[in-house]
């Protein structure tokens, strides 16, 4: 089937859905694909023609002479709830097992993360920043297993920066208002798409009209003396700009 009953879209108003591949183990099934939506939702992946991995994995079961095996995971739901619902899953299953392009959104939380960086984010003190410094919100990238090169290329692009991005010596990366590492900027700041990333799709960086920058780990008495702090009153409450200067 290709579309719900009119009284089938009635009931099931927010849902999230699950795409299986009927070629895989069925003892060890796992979805490739989660989603949300309402209405007519869960079939729109059927007619995709994008490049993405998702459509990629559909035309190969489809070659095979199969379909993808669609679920309902939960259904009446509230549009806020289907995006909490499928950014628990996506966060459960993992990225790396996925062909989502990026982690479901959150709204009062974010995601999944370690018991350590709860109580840091709860209970983190202030951080009193001197030296001239770019903070970086890195919330929708950031991820509790992170290697120090995903973190390193979460942080540096690419950013709508002006031209105080030049007087800041270093970039903190944040993270729930809290310091996650701190970089020491190497200067000038370039024009995105002119650095090599290995754990980041590049691809419209160089046409995004924005800014990155190469740095490195900061010394260790300054990474001792702010990672782990607080920013929020820096911050602000309810900010959206994921760009804050100190003392540039």
């Amino acid at each position: 089937m290709n579309a719900f009953p009119p009284e089938v879209i009635e009931t099931l108003k927010w849902y999230v859905y699950l795409y299986f591949d009927p070629l895989e183990d069925p003892h060890n099934r796992r979805p490739f694909y989660v989603g949300k939506g309402e209405g007519n939702r869960a079939f729109a992946h059927l007619a995709d023609t994008s490049e993405s991995e998702k459509v990629k994995r559909i035309a190969e079961i489809r070659a095979a002479g199969k379909k993808p095996k669609i679920e309902i995971l939960r259904y009446g739901l509230t549009e806020d709830q289907a995006f909490l619902v499928e950014a628990a899953v996506i966060d459960c299953i993992g990225l790396d097992h996925l062909t989502n392009d990026v982690s479901g959104h959150h709204s009062d939380s974010f995601g999944r993360v370690k018991v350590e960086e709860v109580t840091d984010q709860w209970s983190a003190p202030k951080a009193n920043i001197q030296e001239p410094s770019i903070l970086i919100t890195i919330n929708k990238l950031y991820r509790s297993d992170m290697t120090p090169t995903e973190l390193n290329e979460a942080t540096r692009g690419i950013w709508k920066v002006g031209p105080r991005r030049e007087s800041a010596e270093f970039a903190m990366a944040v993270f729930q208002g809290v310091i996650r590492q701190v970089y020491k900027i190497k200067k000038p700041w370039l024009r995105a798409g002119k650095l090599q990333y290995h754990t980041r799709d590049t691809t419209g960086f160089a046409r995004s009209g924005r800014w990155e920058f190469d740095g490195e780990v900061a010394p260790e008495r300054l990474r001792k003396k702010y990672v782990g702090k607080s920013v929020r009153h820096v911050l602000g409450h309810g900010s959206q700009n994921p760009i804050h200067y100190v003392k540039c």
